[in-house]
This record gives structure tokens, sequence and C-alpha cells, in this order.
């Protein structure tokens, strides 16, 4: 396994929002977590990507207990280990597609030379070559997407986690992004864990969770 989480309970208050949830996925798995809003697939995507700690239970990442790792540690695994993809894509106005890819890199203290043939790399293979000048306000919807997805695989993570990724997209776009996901899967063997509304996208993957009331169900 490389994620394995065990009776992850999360309250906001005196709602109780996870009651305790059991997930694993395997390397090079992708898993999709569907359910209504409220259901808690955000929450638990937050924790399993080390972004919000659970208030009980246990998780083991790519065999490191991580709710024991101090917060420098934690931040260092997260930036090697994890890549983020949102439904708001967050890039930087300011910078470029390459810049903004890049960034992440430059976090993880890899060489200026390095990070931009890393970054450039993979806006070619996410088909970007003529894009990486461009400022995100320059850019399709589909566009920044596809950068967001490279500013989240610089640093080669063996997880990336995608909440609502496709959420905003038309739906010619939305088919070439969930294609996407796939073919980076087979290319460079990430598990990716995906929270969608999408059922096309769920059934795509190679196992489709359900999510009620703070509990993985049987649809």
């Amino acid at each position: 396994m490389i994620i394995e989480a065990k009776n992850i309970e999360k309250s906001f208050g005196n709602l109780k929002v996870l009651k305790g949830i059991d997930f694993s996925a395997e390397p090079a798995e992708v898993v999709s977590i569907m359910g209504a809003s409220g259901a808690g697939k955000s929450t638990l995507l937050q924790i399993l990507g080390t972004l919000s700690t659970p208030d009980a239970g246990s998780l083991t990442i790519d065999g490191v207990d991580v709710l024991h790792l101090g917060s420098k540690e934690l931040s260092a695994f997260r930036n090697r280990k994890i890549g983020f993809v949102f439904q708001f894509h967050h890039l930087l106005p300011e910078f470029t597609s390459l810049e903004n890819v890049m960034i992440p890199a430059f976090i993880a203290g890899r060489p200026e030379k390095e990070a931009r043939a890393a970054a450039m790399e993979l806006l070619e293979e996410l088909g970007l070559k003529d894009r990486v000048t461009h400022k995100p306000s320059e850019l399709s919807g589909g566009e920044q997407q596809r950068v967001a997805i490279a500013r989240a695989l610089v640093n080669r993570p063996s997880i990336l986690f995608a909440d609502e990724p496709s959420g905003n997209l038309d739906s010619v776009t939305k088919a070439d992004l969930h294609r996407l996901f796939f073919e980076l899967r087979d290319k460079l063997g990430q598990t990716i864990v995906i929270v969608t509304h999408d059922p096309e996208l769920a059934a795509m993957c190679d196992r489709s969770l359900f999510m009620r009331d703070g509990l993985f169900v049987n649809e």
C-alpha cells in the first residue's frame, strides 16, 4: 500500500464530518471518491494529502507515519511526495506558465537550471509548448488546469490528489483532462486519488468509492 488510513475521524465544532474512515490505495492505482456535497470527501482528501490533521486515526504514506512528523519534516515530505490539483487552479497571475510550474521545484531546493528543464519537459508533454511564456489570464480554462497539473507533477511525486479537477471545464476539455490523468499514471506510475461528482470520470477509475455522511457506503 502506498496510502493506508485507518479510523480517520474529523469534527468541526459539534459537526462530525468523518466518522471512522478506512482508506487505502496501491501504487499506480487511480481511485475516485464520489458523494453529495457535505459528505466529507474534500475533508478526507485534505487529511490524506497532509494539509489537515485528523482528530483520531492513523495515516501512513509510502511507509511513513506522517501524523508524527514535525511541521518542517511534513512540509518537506509533502513537497517531495505529493501533488495537488484543485477545481480552481490557484496559478499565480503575475507569473508565466513556466514560472508557475517551477515554483514547487524551487521550494524543494532544486537548482534553477534543473527546475526549468523539468518544468519545460512537463509543459511540452501536456501540449503547452507554445504557452510557456503566457500568463494565466492569456490561457483557456483547460490550459490553466494543465499548467496546474504540470506544477503538481514537477517534483515527480508518488501521489497526486485531485479535488473536482474538471468541475469548471466544458465537456470536450473535461474529457481531454480525464484521459490525461490515465496517460500520466501509465507514463509516470503515480497513484491518483480524485474527488469528483462526474460519473464518467469515476467509471474510468480502477476503483470508485462513495461517501455518505462521513463514511464509505455501497451505492
